[in-house]
């Protein structure tokens, strides 16, 4: 147990967070990245900013664009992003593709090079588990060493719990009961000292003339993924890479995500 009440250091600590990766804050570095031209963009003052962008990078070519943060014109168009949806054509989708690739990246040392100015990033598939990682190293500098984090669905897990055992998490089944109130479990977990995230396309979506448009984004295609993957769950050491390849694998369906 922590000897003091940290909650107003949690509570600094993702206001800084926001800040630096929201693409909802007109001042956050994100937002400052996506108005920005092809003159190269100095990260060395955001070491949060810079570590989702270069792990991002990384976690691009192992899942071979299946996770692009470039992605964030696509989304936007589909209206899951930070701007209001576009009517969506193949020829719409046709010329934001072009904005949309992580090799149009470029990260020398700690500035970050767009091939082209429209270009923009969505750290929305990270933030939420990378938040969790933030507040864990937090928690250590305070040498609190038994604890669980859970943001958004994500989490981060250290030491045991109450009952000093391993932590028990439960994976809900994947369903469309947005108000979530029907809890029944796909999976239980035991375990301690890793990070989970699970990604889905069963809670957020809209149907339009009668076809369902997931959230969830194909860079390659430019249109919301179609295939029978409804969710997602991977277990790894931070929660940033989780988060990652969890959204990763919704993109690549069931036989490549496992393949991986």
């Amino acid at each position: 147990l922590a000897d003091e009440n940290l909650q107003d250091s949690i509570e600094a600590e993702l206001n800084k967070f926001d800040l630096s990766l929201s693409m909802f804050n007109e001042k956050s570095t994100l937002s400052k990245i996506n108005n920005s031209g092809t003159e190269g963009f100095d990260l060395s003052k955001d070491p949060w900013a810079y570590r989702v962008i270069s792990e991002s990078l990384k976690i691009s070519e192992m899942t071979n664009g299946a996770f692009d943060i470039t992605v964030a014109p696509l989304v936007n168009a589909w209206g899951f992003g930070f701007k209001k949806k576009s009517d969506v054509t193949d020829t719409v989708i046709d010329s934001l593709r072009k904005l949309v690739g992580y090799k149009l990246l470029m990260l020398k040392e700690k500035t970050l090079y767009k091939k082209y100015p429209g270009m923009m990033l969505d750290a929305s598939a990270v933030a939420k588990g990378y938040s969790c990682d933030v507040i864990a190293e937090l928690f250590e500098r305070h040498g609190i060493s038994d604890y669980m984090i859970e943001i958004g669905g994500e989490m981060a897990l250290k030491g045991k719990n109450p009952e000093a055992g391993k932590w028990r998490i439960g994976i809900s089944v994947p369903n469309d009961d947005s108000t979530s109130s029907n809890m029944d479990w796909q999976e239980k977990l035991v375990l301690t000292d890793k990070c989970i995230a699970t990604s889905g396309n069963y809670r957020r979506f809209y149907i339009k003339d009668g076809k369902k448009y997931a959230h969830t984004i194909n860079p390659a295609t430019g249109y919301p993924i179609q295939h029978s993957l409804l969710s997602a769950t991977v277990v790894a050491d931070n929660c940033l890479t989780a988060d990652a390849l969890a959204t990763a694998f919704m993109v690549m369906g069931v036989d490549k995500a496992l393949k991986l």
